[in-house]
């Protein structure tokens, strides 16, 4: 098992997946484990970057640059902007439960142990799938030719969940 750890990490590209997903990992016990939501939002960022990274990692440039673009900055963004433009009573905070702390600490390395040696053992079967030169062409074409329905009723179903959200904070505001 050792050297199969020493295998893993011998590689440039499997010592950046591992620490983008600690980031993916960290970031999302973080965004649970806070209290106040804009410390969570700012970890969810950091979730959303390291998946960014991630797929980069598997060649898909263009969804990584999308999740970096609406993911990382808009929703989050968004996010931020609607904590500050809401009000918030103060409330009592929690007392600190140390011992919860230690049980998720304890939890979530042994998650990942179980994790890593469940991928350690496991042997993947070889994929012969085509090299393309320009993913975000492929992408287009298969968009705007053989996935062209679903994704209009996409931009429809997105757009009467715009509207209905409008609605609903216009009655609200009366």
């Amino acid at each position: 098992m050792l050297d199969n750890l020493i295998a893993f990490f011998s590689s440039g590209a499997n010592i950046g997946f591992f620490i983008f997903a600690l980031f993916a990992i960290g970031g999302a016990i973080f965004m649970i484990s806070f209290t106040k939501v804009v410390h969570m939002v700012v970890s969810l960022a950091v979730t959303f970057l390291s998946l960014a990274g991630l797929y980069v990692l598997l060649h898909a440039e263009f969804v990584a640059f999308v999740q970096v673009l609406i993911y990382a900055g808009a929703i989050s963004i968004l996010m931020i902007f609607g904590i500050m433009m809401t009000q918030h009573k103060k409330q009592d905070e929690e007392p600190k439960r140390t011992g919860h702390e230690v049980l998720l600490a304890i939890g979530a390395l042994a998650l990942f142990g179980i994790i890593f040696f469940a991928v350690q053992q496991t042997t993947f079967p070889e994929a012969d799938l085509p090299q393309v030169d320009d993913n975000t062409m492929e992408i287009g074409k298969l968009l705007y030719n053989k996935y062209v329905i679903p994704f209009e009723l996409m931009s429809v179903l997105l757009t009467v969940a715009f509207i209905g959200a409008i609605v609903l904070a216009k009655r609200e505001e009366d």
